[in-house]
């Protein structure tokens, strides 16, 4: 099959359109998801596994551009995008919480959001930024650029 003819199918079988043209991805996508269908997905056990490692990534949480214009109303597919639930990592302390650590005599307040740690009016991805900011420690880290 043509790259036009498997994206066609992928649709068909997916009930999804890809922008994909590498043909071998797309025999594997169409292959994969015929056999899901054939033999029931993912197992119980494989979901929760990908649950726990979604909570460790980042996640997109909208839809792109390019799929929202080609949704329309009139298609049966198009629906909108469902938040998903993810636990919460119980080793971090929950959001809203205070920490406070002595550094060289000075007293470090840092409180914890629902989008990262807050210090000094800033949000940070981590509590190790925070410690770069007040050591002047790696001055190439992401978060002090």
């Amino acid at each position: 099959m043509t790259v036009k003819e498997l994206r066609a199918k992928f649709a068909d079988v997916c009930r999804d359109e890809t922008r994909s043209g590498n043909k071998a991805s797309l025999i594997k996508r169409i292959a994969w998801r015929l056999q899901a269908n054939y033999e029931g997905g993912l197992t119980e056990r494989a979901r929760q596994r990908a649950r726990e490692l979604a909570c460790d990534a980042d996640l997109r949480l909208s839809a792109s551009r390019i799929r929202t214009q080609r949704a329309s109303a009139n298609t049966p597919t198009a629906t909108a995008p469902q938040p998903i639930a993810l636990p919460q990592d119980s080793r971090l302390p929950l959001p809203g919480s205070i920490l406070i650590r002595e550094y060289q005599g000075y007293s470090v307040k840092v409180r914890v959001g629902e989008r990262g740690i807050e210090y000094s009016g800033q949000t940070y991805r981590s509590l190790g930024a925070v410690a770069n900011v007040v050591t002047g420690g790696n001055r190439d880290h992401p978060a002090l650029r």
